[in-house]
């Protein structure tokens, strides 16, 4: 395999020039299915203006997808088929030629021009191989530069006397500077990335992957296969991306747009939990405690222990007559309602019709004739009503939970045999709040509360999350991301290697249980496509300490990058570190840690080099970004310089914790990385 040098541009014959053409001719046949659509005139196939309403906002945003990015290829390979498809081939596939790209498009007369790289006729050109090549006998890969067509690279499947080389174009394609937001990696998943990707919707997949070897897309891509494979299914019950931070959302949200998707929303853990506002901080000790998935034992108990057996008889009084429901009858109506392990509020909402339904039974019996509007009539009757908010209160989740982390008795009654006496001191608040307003929530707190919340009353479920970065999650978290995925699946995304809470999970199959996802399929990304050899050969050093066990990365890269660990006197060679870099093409990373940022800030604007905070867009003539060490997860930069390794561990709870803090700050880097130090390494990094 070898790049193919241009054909001279006046030849007509030439291959690179009749590619060019069907760009031409592809990008002007997309450009036509956009106008159809913006043409469409609805005024008179609508109903009313709710429907009205609905296909406008569906029409534009098939106008959004069919969007043409001039600086994003149309497509980016091309497949022919070596003869018409067998019974097990790809429907089709009649030796023909296909162009694979990021979507579909097609010419006037229907016929497809650019097969969108979640069709089944596109997967070999991620899975075809010289022992397998899948009935292909040429596979294309384009080179660009910006949005032009620039050079093409051919690897002729069915010649066995082709020598099997590594691809220039994407090893270029996977080594390109990066200014901006995270760039989707359609073009360059690999055999083992895809077939994560087109997992099925119906199957839970775990996926371990260290730095570089590309989970983040991987998740992302998946959701866009289900999004084309199971489109009606996933338009009603609805996607859902969860990331650790506002940051790491804003990082990666180009990607799905830039496939054509537009309706998968994008959330925290804590948006989805936000049920109260969070002003309160916890420690470490209280932090995991809260988090601990016993705490849901405790939360049910503590709801249900407000249920109390009836001890008084309901008397009906309908026109003349009187019809009592004895207390013993009303117990057991409590009882089979409690058996029954519905929730809180499904059960107080079920409970008057229930006593209506005694009522109606004795009806019946006395020869009336009572109907659903009767039942229904006596459901509403205040003395049913009253027995009902006696016996079975109204319950509020913020309320619940302010009352276990503010009463000391009422916590020891619950959570007796569950927590001993320290676990309980560890939870109380040190000075109980007056009302759920005042309270200053933590963000463990808003957790208790949505587990309280979903105990009354179901929380909605969707039909796929992606959850990235899930190895930070503690198991009531864990529990909230579940309970939106209960009649549909998940994609879970993360290194153990990089869990920098005091509650990061220590296997996966623990995650995946609390999750409610026990029989979801672990996978394991090892081979790193972005972090040059250097750099992640010196950050796996640390593994022996953070992850024993865990197989490292291995890079595949050959571009060797830049590795050096520099001793500096202070933070003006900080600065000089950053200007070094940023010499060179691409995004630069100054990451520190959090403390440090302010004294590296100041050291910055001294020296008149501007720079952004994690999450907000690079541009050309601003490409440094200042990273707290706490904000650095799943970012990556083309150059990065690493301030101080000791204070990096130094700022967190624990030395555990501090290094894998610093294991993800050594690898954020795609081409190179300066470790500046003025103090003692870390003796981890020194073996």
């Amino acid at each position: 395999m070898s790049a193919t040098a241009p054909d001279p541009l006046d030849d007509p014959r030439a291959p690179l020039t009749r590619e060019r053409t069907h760009l031409a001719e592809s990008r002007s046949a997309l450009r036509a299915m956009r106008e159809d659509v913006e043409a469409l005139d609805i005024k008179d196939v609508t109903a009313n203006w709710v429907n009205a309403t609905i296909l406008a906002r569906q029409i534009d945003d098939r106008i959004k997808a069919l969007a043409d990015l001039s600086d994003t290829p149309l497509f980016f390979g091309r497949l022919d088929y070596l003869h018409a498809p067998g019974a097990d081939q790809a429907e089709g596939a009649e030796g023909e030629r296909f162009y694979i790209g990021r979507r579909h498009v097609h010419d006037a007369d229907g016929d497809p021009m650019v097969i969108d790289w979640r069709a089944p006729v596109s997967q070999p050109f991620y899975r075809a191989s010289k022992k397998d090549p899948m009935d292909v006998g040429l596979r294309r890969r384009f080179g660009y530069t910006g949005g032009e067509l620039t050079a093409y690279e051919d690897e002729h499947l069915s010649d066995p006397a082709e020598a099997a080389a590594t691809s220039k174009l994407l090893q270029q394609e996977i080594e390109r500077p990066r200014v901006g937001p995270m760039r989707d990696i359609v073009a360059t998943i690999q055999p083992e990335q895809d077939e994560i990707v087109r997992s099925g919707l119906g199957g839970t997949v775990c996926v371990q992957g260290g730095p570089g070897t590309g989970k983040t897309a991987v998740g992302l891509h998946r959701v866009a296969y289900l999004l084309y494979a199971h489109r009606e299914r996933l338009a009603r019950t609805g996607t859902l991306v969860i990331g650790p931070n506002r940051s790491f959302l804003h990082y990666i949200e180009q990607v799905l747009p830039a496939l054509g998707e537009l309706s998968v929303r994008q959330a925290t853990v804590d948006d989805l939990v936000a049920h109260v506002e969070v002003r309160g901080t916890d420690e470490a000790r209280a932090a995991v405690l809260k988090g601990d998935a016993r705490m849901a034992e405790v939360l049910r108990r503590a709801l249900y222990a407000q249920v109390t057996m009836p001890t008084e008889p309901v008397m009906v009084v309908r026109g003349s007559r009187r019809w009592r429901v004895p207390a013993y009858e009303l117990e057991e109506i409590v009882r089979e309602l409690l058996k029954r392990e519905i929730r809180y509020g499904a059960a107080r909402e079920a409970l008057p019709q229930r006593i209506a339904h005694a009522v109606l039974v004795q009806m019946e019996r006395s020869g009336e004739a009572p109907d659903d509007r009767v039942q229904d009539a006596v459901a509403r009757n205040s003395a049913v009503k009253a027995a009902v908010k006696t016996v079975w209160p109204p319950a509020d989740p913020a309320k619940l939970v302010l009352r276990l982390l503010s009463d000391e008795e009422f916590l020891a009654e619950h959570a007796a045999g569950i927590l001993d006496e320290d676990e309980q001191k560890a939870v109380l608040w040190a000075k109980p709040a007056r009302s759920v307003k005042s309270a200053k929530w933590s963000v463990a707190d808003a957790v208790l509360v949505d587990e309280a919340a979903d105990l009354i009353q179901r929380t909605h479920s969707l039909g796929h999350v992606v959850l990235d970065e899930a190895q930070d999650l503690s198991p009531m978290q864990y529990r909230a991301v579940g309970r939106r995925c209960t009649t549909g699946s998940a994609t879970v995304l993360g290194d153990l290697a990089q869990g920098t809470t005091p509650w990061a999970t220590r296997s996966w199959d623990e995650a995946l249980a609390h999750l409610g996802k026990g029989d979801g399929v672990i996978e394991e990304l090892t081979t790193g496509f972005r972090v040059p050899t250097d750099v992640i050969t010196y950050a796996s050093r640390l593994l022996p300490h953070i992850a024993p066990g865990l197989t490292p990365v291995a890079s595949v890269r050959e571009n060797p990058g830049f590795f050096e660990v520099r001793a500096i006197d202070g933070d003006a060679e900080v600065v000089a570190a950053c200007e070094e870099l940023l010499r060179h093409e691409g995004s630069t990373g100054l990451i520190a840690a959090d403390a440090r940022v302010p004294a590296l800030a100041d050291a910055l604007t001294a020296a008149g080099i501007g720079f952004l905070a994690p999450g907000e867009e690079t541009t050309e003539q601003t490409r440094l970004t200042l990273v707290p060490a706490s904000l650095a997860k799943g970012l990556e930069y083309d150059y990065v310089v690493l301030d101080e390794p000791r204070a990096v561990i130094d700022g967190e709870p624990d030395e555990r914790t501090g290094l894998r803090r610093l294991y993800v700050t050594l690898t954020r880097a795609v081409s190179g990385l300066i470790v500046a130090h003025t103090g003692p390494l870390p003796a981890q990094l020194t073996v």
